[in-house]
C-alpha cells in the first residue's frame, strides 16, 4: 500500500450518515472519495440483472474482478432490494477478496476518504485516521423514511426498521470482514446530531 498518501476511514452501519459525511469531507480537503457500499450495490445489481443467485460465490466473485466502477449514480442503487442482496454477497470471502486490490487501488494523492464498514479494519488498518458513526436503528429507520418519501417512494417506517436490523445483524455478525469499530477509531454517535456538527468534528481532527 501507498503509505505515504493519507486516509480518513469513516465507516459506519447503514443510515447513520456516513455517505453525505464522507462526500463532504472529502470535498474539504479536495480529496478523492471512496464509497465501497456503492461498489457492493453495483455488484449486487449486476448479479440481479443477471439472474445469478445471491449465494453463487464463484460467479459474483468473478463479475467482482471485472466490475466496471466507471459508474454514474443510478437510482436502482439506492433500492431496498439492491442494499440487502449488497449485505448478502458482502459476507462472501472470495468477493470481498477479489474487490480489496482495487478499494486499496483508489489511494491516490493528495489523499483520500474511505466509506464503507471495513475500511478501518481491514482495507485501510494504517489510516492516520478513523472514525467509526453509529445511530440507533430508529432514528437511522425515520432518515431512511424520509429519503424515500422525498423521493415520492412509498414505505412503511416499520418495515424499514426490520430491514435494517437484519442488515445490521448479518454486517455484525459475518465472518469475513464484520461490521465494527477498529481498536484505534473515534467512535461519533450521530443519533442527535447534524450533518455540520459530525463533519466539524472529523475536519477538527
Amino acid at each position: 500500500m501507498s503509505n505515504n498518501i493519507p486516509v480518513i476511514t469513516i465507516d459506519g452501519a447503514s443510515g447513520v450518515g456516513k455517505g453525505t459525511v464522507s462526500s463532504r469531507v472529502a470535498k474539504h480537503f479536495s480529496w478523492h472519495l471512496l464509497d465501497s457500499g456503492a461498489i457492493y450495490r453495483i455488484l449486487a445489481l449486476t448479479a440481479i440483472k443477471n439472474n445469478i443467485p445471491l449465494d453463487n460465490e464463484p460467479s459474483l466473485a468473478s463479475f467482482a474482478i471485472n466490475l466496471d466502477l466507471n459508474f454514474k449514480p443510478l437510482e436502482e442503487l439506492r433500492t431496498e432490494q439492491c442494499a440487502a442482496a449488497a449485505s448478502k454477497i458482502a459476507a462472501l470471502a472470495k468477493v470481498r477478496e477479489a474487490l480489496l486490490a482495487r478499494q486499496r487501488a483508489c489511494r491516490i494523492a493528495p489523499g483520500l476518504i474511505a466509506d464503507g464498514r471495513d475500511m478501518g479494519t481491514v482495507v485501510f488498518p494504517d489510516a492516520q485516521i478513523k472514525i467509526f458513526l453509529t445511530a440507533t436503528a430508529e432514528e437511522r429507520a425515520q432518515r431512511r423514511y424520509k429519503q424515500l418519501k422525498e423521493k415520492g417512494i412509498s414505505a412503511k417506517l416499520s418495515d424499514i426498521v426490520i430491514d435494517i436490523s437484519e442488515r445490521d445483524e448479518r454486517d455484525r455478525t459475518r465472518s469475513i470482514a464484520p461490521c465494527r469499530a477498529a481498536d484505534d477509531a473515534l467512535i461519533i454517535d450521530t443519533t442527535k446530531l447534524s450533518i455540520d456538527q459530525v463533519v466539524a468534528q472529523i475536519i477538527n481532527l
